[in-house]
Parts: C-alpha cells; sequence; structure tokens
C-alpha cells in the first residue's frame, strides 16, 4: 500500500512543480509590470513638471 501512496505522489509532483513554477513567473511579471507603471508615471509627472515651469519662465510670443 506504502507503494501505491509513493507513486501517486511522483505522478502528481511534476504538476504541483510546473503549476508553482507558473504562479511565481505570472507574479514576477505582473509585479513587474506595476513597477514599471508606476516608474513611467513618475518620469512623465516630473517632466511635465518641467515643461509647466519652462513655459512660466518664457513670455508669450506675439504672432
Amino acid at each position: 500500500m506504502d507503494e501505491y501512496w509513493v507513486a501517486a505522489a511522483w505522478s502528481v509532483a511534476p504538476t504541483i512543480v510546473i503549476a508553482v513554477l507558473f504562479f511565481w513567473i505570472l507574479r514576477s511579471i505582473l509585479t513587474f509590470d506595476r513597477t514599471e507603471r508606476r516608474v513611467y508615471s513618475e518620469i512623465e509627472a516630473a517632466e511635465r513638471a518641467k515643461r509647466a515651469q519652462a513655459a512660466e519662465r518664457t513670455p508669450p510670443h506675439d504672432s
């Protein structure tokens, strides 16, 4: 009877390992994407602030 449970464990182990790897990879991708979007938003906000300051310093052009 012990051999049955060992065989069952070895049969299920690859599926569990693949599922854990898939979960870890997917979680890493989502975390990376979230971090990248946050950093991109910070950079974009800084660039918009620079442009707003530059626009305040320069006088308007007469056309």
